[in-house]
């Protein structure tokens, strides 16, 4: 098999596995309505077609009638030409009111196919994997379920309600033909359609290749675009305006490309399809001419013929647009289905219970653990945190403190050892019940683009107003808000864009607080805040920590010394663990971290109150010495 027949072949496997996936919502189990939309939408459409296919019949007997030749039929004489044409008027308002119910009946099973799908695309995307979602492209994302979720009501809809009508259409004309006229004028409209199909397949099938790239190059410009607006302030930091605009359009470039050509081979399609539909109108024409001249039909006949092939004309030229959206929603609606099949990575098992919480200790037993199985980034870390312990992670960059956060939140499952809270692994008990007894305030705290109430009840957001408030209070957040133009209702703006990067933590920590979790993890919590707000909120988290398990992951050693313990990660090994004043009695690393920060903290002291004092004219010796530089880690 060639790589071009694989290819066919996979397309057409991911098509019928697309297929099999919507027919389910078309007669859902339970849901009686929707099948008796769906049998009403088809009466309708029968219907519809019924009456299509007689209205020739009307527009023949009317031009005979006025022509004054027809031919025995009685009721033919007694309707008279005003009459018949009447008829006629009324037989095509008939096939438009139906299928205008049709569609009526049909519009709500479609939108509940589409809210469904959405929902079931949007709970997974939120059930997969950190990650997953640490390596997606958002815009890219986005875009895959914008379209697979407008593809199924298209599909939906003109699979059952285009393509079956159109060949019971083409059948029903096909045998009018050989019967009222003979089997010639069938063979030539069955040649004709033949033709039609084949050609508008084959070309589409070229084209659809086409759009693929189209849809490609669109999803990485739309990528590229909002990838730059999420990071507008780096960009403009670096000053690369320009460089993003030169991106985005080179990638734009690309969809140009492939527009071009889509639309290039639409004209081609377009003009084939033509081609041939007006050859065999042309071809069945002049029988029907050479028949009206040796007398063996009317002229109502020739009209008839006429407005049969005309009819199925519209059909035939609606079938190469529906062809072509139906594979274009197939491939839409495959990339949605591939994100539906992807796995999520951590599961809860069949038999999980709720975590149950007693106490809060928190146990690593030989913990083993890497986001890639070649590079490992914890190994054979042990540690207990006892219930009502405030223990401390630190240690250099890279050595592994955040991950043993995600790993008690199970964001991951540890590859070896346990992790165990209160003796229950985290592997036997559900994630939501996890992630209900532990409290988060991560290093950099992201906002959702609504107001500031929203963003703290988002902790609990059955709370009252006034524990969201008393919330805000402890974690000195209150003065500012009722400062803004429209306190608690102020909106933060795109991931709190609006907020400064202390007001933002202060937020977070607030929505935390009024959580109210037994277990709280500290990640950098209090890393962009200054000095004095800092120490008022290390307040606030000391005494919401009373009688809770509290992991503190920090950078800046101030911040625990008062830590119950303190533990030293390096390179995904505890290489120390104490009391802070024991920790510097014995000189080992972290005597070593102390003291290299508190010389920083001196020297960036030193150069702030230089700064204060910019009046005072300085020594020589000091106007010698190179300007200290303070590095924020």
């Amino acid at each position: 098999m060639t790589v071009q027949e694989q290819t066919r072949a996979e397309g057409r496997k991911r098509g019928l596995r697309t297929l099999r996936r919507v027919a389910p919502y078309l007669w859902p189990e339970g849901e009686n309505w929707v099948k008796r939309r769906v049998v009403l939408s088809l009466m309708a459409l029968v219907t519809a077609k019924i009456v299509s296919v007689l209205t020739p019949f009307l527009y023949k007997a009317a031009v005979d009638s006025l022509a004054n030749d027809i031919r025995g039929e009685a009721w033919l004489l007694a309707f008279g030409a005003i009459g018949l044409t009447v008829a006629y008027g009324i037989a095509r308002l008939g096939n438009t009111g139906f299928s205008e119910l049709r569609d009526a009946i049909f519009v709500r099973v479609g939108q509940r196919a589409l809210r469904k799908l959405a929902l079931e695309t949007f709970t997974h995307i939120h059930r997969l994997s950190m990650r997953y979602h640490i390596t997606r492209k958002t815009g890219g994302l986005s875009r895959v379920i914008e379209r697979g979720v407008k593809g199924v009501d298209f599909l939906l809809r003109f699979m059952l309600l285009s393509v079956g009508p159109l060949i019971l259409e083409l059948s029903m004309v096909t045998v009018i033909f050989a019967l009222v006229f003979d089997w010639r004028y069938a063979a030539v409209v069955l040649v004709t359609i033949g033709l039609y199909v084949t050609y508008t397949f084959k070309v589409t099938e070229w084209r659809v290749k086409i759009r693929r790239q189209m849809n490609e190059q669109d999803t990485d410009a739309n990528q590229k675009a909002i990838d730059s607006l999420i990071n507008f302030e780096t960009v403009k930091y670096f000053g690369a305006e320009a460089r993003e605009a030169q991106r985005y359009d080179a990638a734009m470039a690309g969809y140009e490309v492939a527009a071009v050509k889509t639309g290039l081979s639409l004209s081609a399609l377009n003009f084939g399809q033509s081609a041939i539909i007006t050859t065999g109108l042309i071809i069945v024409m002049v029988m029907a001419a050479f028949g009206v001249q040796a007398g063996a039909l009317t002229v109502g006949d020739f009209v008839m013929v006429n407005a049969y092939m005309i009819q199925i004309t519209l059909p035939l030229g609606f079938l190469g647009t529906v062809y072509r959206e139906i594979r274009q929603a197939l491939v839409d609606m495959g990339e949605m289905f591939d994100l539906l099949e992807q796995p999520a990575e951590v599961t809860d098992k069949p038999d999980a219970k709720p975590l149950v919480i007693s106490g809060g200790e928190v146990a690593l037993d030989a913990v083993d653990f890497g986001y890639d199985p070649a590079r490992p980034i914890l190994k054979n870390v042990s540690l207990t945190v006892g219930a009502g312990q405030r223990v401390a992670i630190v240690g250099p960059s890279g050595s592994g403190k955040s991950t043993i956060g995600r790993l008690l939140f199970r964001f991951y499952d540890v590859t070896g050892g346990s992790l165990k809270i209160d003796g229950q692994d985290l592997r036997d008990v559900t994630q939501d019940s996890v992630h209900a007894q532990i409290g988060v305030v991560p290093q950099d705290t992201v906002l959702f683009n609504d107001t500031v109430l929203y963003n703290i009840a988002y902790g609990r957001p059955d709370a009252s107003t006034d524990e969201m408030i008393a919330a805000a209070k402890a974690a000195k957040i209150h003065d500012f808000i009722m400062s803004l133009p429209e306190g608690y209702e102020t909106r933060v703006g795109e991931r709190g864009l609006k907020l400064s990067g202390g007001e933002k933590q202060r937020v977070g920590i607030a929505r935390t607080l009024l959580k109210n979790p037994p277990i709280l993890l500290l990640d950098e919590a209090t890393s962009a805040l200054d000095t004095q707000t800092e120490r008022d909120i290390q307040d606030s988290l000391r005494a919401m920590g009373e009688g809770r398990t509290v992991i503190t992951i920090a950078h800046r050693l101030s911040t625990i010394a008062d830590a119950d313990r303190i533990v030293v990660l390096e390179a995904g090994q505890i290489v120390e663990e104490g009391r802070h004043e024991d920790l510097l009695a014995r000189n080992g690393r972290y005597s070593a971290m102390w003291a290299r920060q508190s010389s920083e903290e001196e020297t960036s002291l030193r150069s702030r109150r230089s700064g204060e004092s910019a009046d005072i004219e300085p020594e020589e010796d000091d106007k010698r010495r190179p300007v200290p530089r303070t590095w924020a880690v």
